[in-house]
């Protein structure tokens, strides 16, 4: 009698701790959970698609965005670096602040050149297009920063 209780304890225990625990992969793909302001479930659409750019605008903006992204990568890899090094210093027995202090500045410059170089990658962009393009783009980059996310690294923003 004792076993058989102990057994159904157990057996009890164990199906309450499967249950508890919450599978991540195909759920969340099938119920379309948000990830950093992503649908996982939805599938990607062109970001500047709502311009009707001709395909010489496509061809050079494609050209401009993945000359900004060669100059971005060095630049980010740069600032993982120093978030990484800015982790050991400020969990290290002894501190120093000193260090700490030059490496926050550090990350700052970085995050200033890349902020400098998008910034030129977008005045370059607007100058390929029309003023009626130009337009929409400033009408939708608008609403694109109010709940989605906007549209960072994807070309124009």
């Amino acid at each position: 009698m004792k076993t058989k209780l102990l057994i159904f304890v157990a057996m009890v225990g164990l199906s309450a701790m499967v249950n508890a625990q919450t599978p991540v992969s195909k759920p969340a793909l099938k119920s379309g959970i948000q990830v950093k302001g992503k649908s996982l479930h939805q599938p990607q659409r062109a970001p500047l698609q709502f311009l009707n750019l001709d395909d010489a605008q496509k061809e050079a903006i494609k050209k401009s965005s993945l000359e900004m992204h060669k100059k971005f990568q060095p630049i980010r890899n740069e600032l993982g670096e120093a978030e990484a090094r800015q982790r050991t210093l400020m969990t290290a027995e002894k501190p120093d602040i000193k260090a700490i202090h030059k490496n926050i500045e550090r990350m700052g410059e970085l995050k200033v050149e890349i902020a400098k170089i998008a910034a030129n990658h977008r005045l370059e962009m607007r100058t390929l297009l029309t003023d009626e393009q130009r337009m929409k783009l400033d009408m939708q980059k608008g609403n694109m920063n109010r709940g989605r996310g906007g549209m960072v690294g994807q070309g124009l923003n």
